[in-house]
């Protein structure tokens, strides 16, 4: 190579990575659409199955256990069925992806399980590491600071061990005020199963012991924090900066869904305990049972009163349109007129023709 040549070479190659200039963009990766849908089926539909068990099971109701009558399933084995169709609905076509296996199917099973599971513990993982500074700005008196403080990376002072998260976590019904329960809460001597629910879950954190369903699930610490993860950090304090849309926005979510609310109380009582990282198997924190037994209640018919009152209370807390679509409509509207002239017009095609007997 002449020195010409060498010298063009040479500056060509000083042009192509000039430190003053933008470096390429990097490539954007391809993300499999059911990661996409793994998340949003985790926060609002189920927050901990197993997605293998799941569609395993799903493909034979669908298939070989498809005439097999209902009443023949445990109460398990329908509501898993009943997930299982949220997903199929959810998911857009998914059923069919599962349906044409053939011999690869259990390989096929394994990899959409795998990528929803990608989808649902990659949400759950981001709020749990997103709420974990974000809960303390929400348990801190106005103008004032907790005493002693909390660092919001690290979770080793938070629980039993402090003042207010020891008194927001302390079961309904136990005396967080009594010197010997606050003891034995600290020490262990007394354990705090996931059933037994924590006093945050009520409005103003009081609970009513003759009627346990009085502000339930209806705390202002619950609903900040679902705000934070569906709507947007901004809308917590109702002042909306965001200029990406709210999970619930990117997913079309209009309304809340009972699952959800599960979700967020778990994720809620695990960022005020002190165990550092989020396991469904955790006996300490015992945050699957915890989830479960709010879901339990959910789905319980004798408590279908209370529970879709809550819903209607949640929704307008969320979803301000909602509160909208439920009121009574306007006098003299000319909505309501259309609506009365329909109403009359359907009335008077249902009236027999009175003349058309015989004379």
């Amino acid at each position: 190579m002449s020195e010409d040549q060498l010298e063009k070479s040479c500056g060509q190659r000083r042009k192509q990575v000039d430190a003053l200039q933008l470096g390429p963009r990097k490539r954007p990766s391809v993300t499999d659409p059911l990661v996409h849908y793994g998340r949003h089926f985790g926060r609002t539909v189920h927050a901990l199955c197993n997605f293998q068990a799941l569609l395993t099971n799903g493909i034979l109701r669908m298939g070989e256990l498809a005439d097999t009558p209902e009443e023949n399933f445990t109460a398990e084995e329908r509501r898993e069925h009943r997930i299982f169709q949220e997903l199929l609905k959810s998911v857009a076509g998914l059923e069919e992806r599962l349906m044409q296996g053939g011999d690869d199917e259990v390989d096929i099973v394994a990899e959409l399980a795998s990528i929803l599971t990608k989808g649902a513990s990659g949400a759950r993982g981001d709020d749990t590491k997103s709420l974990k500074g974000s809960v303390l700005d929400w348990i801190t008196p106005k103008g004032q600071n907790l005493v002693p403080p909390l660092a919001r990376n690290v979770k080793i002072d938070r629980g039993f061990h402090h003042e207010r998260t020891g008194a927001l976590l302390c079961p309904a019904g136990i005396d967080w005020s009594n010197p010997e329960t606050k003891t034995k809460l600290r020490s262990g001597e007394i354990i705090v199963t996931g059933d037994q629910w924590p006093l945050f879950l009520y409005a103003d954190y009081r609970y009513d012991p003759e009627d346990p369903w009085n502000g339930l699930f209806q705390s202002a610490l619950l609903v900040c924090a679902y705000k934070h993860v569906f709507t947007s950090p901004s809308s917590v304090d109702r002042e909306p900066k965001a200029t990406r849309s709210g999970n619930a926005r990117i997913h079309g979510m209009t309304r809340v869904t009972l699952p959800s609310v599960a979700y967020i109380a778990t994720q809620v009582r695990f960022a005020l305990t002190s165990s550092p990282v989020f396991s469904r198997t955790d006996t300490v924190t015992d945050s699957e049972r915890f989830y479960n037994s709010i879901l339990d209640v959910f789905e319980d018919p004798d408590e279908k009163q209370e529970v879709d009152n809550l819903v209607v209370w949640w929704n307008r807390q969320v979803f301000p349109s909602y509160s909208t679509a439920q009121r009574p409509l306007a006098k003299n509207s000319a909505l309501a007129r259309i609506r009365e002239k329909r109403a009359q017009m359907k009335e008077l095609v249902s009236v027999p023709d009175g003349g058309s007997g015989s004379a």
